[in-house]
């Protein structure tokens, strides 16, 4: 799940339908024990936290941008708590940071961050939530430079204990002899159960291809003028 547009459509679509906690992870995502979500929920219910997941500056070495929210790979969300009170134009109005507005503790972030940064038109939904004195529990996060995979970052429970593997780059799975090499080397070290056969609802954004194109359009043109 990667932009506003698509907070705003999840809520959305999925409003009324019984859901409590939601579970995100981008496909490029690969859980080490999938078990480990709902020990994660337990602990998330009984600290009184309503989001979770990895901040998007200081802990993984190739993103640098803001530490006081997160990126959207993987997360957790009190889907029910926040749904009550889930507001489009007051979210839209908390893309903005102020100087040291929020009390988190960085000095223990390895890599490079930027405490000002809005790099991510998303971060307006965290920053809601959190001027609204909702807690997100930061996942550790790790990443091994030194192997031959340089750009996979493992994800750990609040026990410490692996929880998964975010390999970045499923789009170029196939296309790509590094990556494919890459992500195929984390998932054969994976225990994968047997598929269930399951029937999903599908939810589709119809208008996703025109606006992604229509993203990109805009961040060349700025990147030309930038020039």
């Amino acid at each position: 799940m990667h932009g506003i547009h698509s907070i705003f459509f999840m809520f959305e679509a999925l409003e009324n339908r019984g859901i409590e906690w939601l579970i995100m992870a981008d496909e490029d995502v690969a859980f080490q024990n999938g078990d480990e979500v709902f020990k994660l929920i337990d602990f998330m219910v009984d600290n009184n936290y309503s989001v979770c997941g990895v901040r998007d500056g200081g802990v993984i070495v190739h993103r640098d941008k803001n530490p006081y929210v997160i990126n959207t790979f993987f997360s957790v969300i009190n889907f029910k708590k926040i749904q009550d009170y889930y507001n489009k134009n007051e979210i839209l109005k908390n893309q903005y940071i102020l100087e040291s507005e929020f009390e988190d503790d960085l000095d223990a972030l390895k890599y490079s961050f930027d405490v000002k940064s809005l790099f991510e038109p998303y971060y307006c939904f965290y920053f809601w939530l959190r001027r609204r004195g909702e807690k997100i529990l930061f996942l550790p996060s790790s990443m091994d430079i030194n192997s031959e995979d340089q750009i996979t970052n493992m994800v750990y429970n609040f026990n410490g204990e692996l929880l998964l593997h975010h390999t970045w780059y499923a789009r170029s799975y196939g296309n790509n002899e590094k990556h494919t090499n890459r992500i195929n080397n984390i998932l054969e070290g994976l225990k994968l159960s047997s598929a269930i056969e399951r029937n999903p609802d599908i939810f589709k954004d119809k208008n996703f291809e025109i606006k992604h194109k229509f993203k990109k359009f805009i961040k060349r043109i700025l990147i030309k003028l930038s020039n």
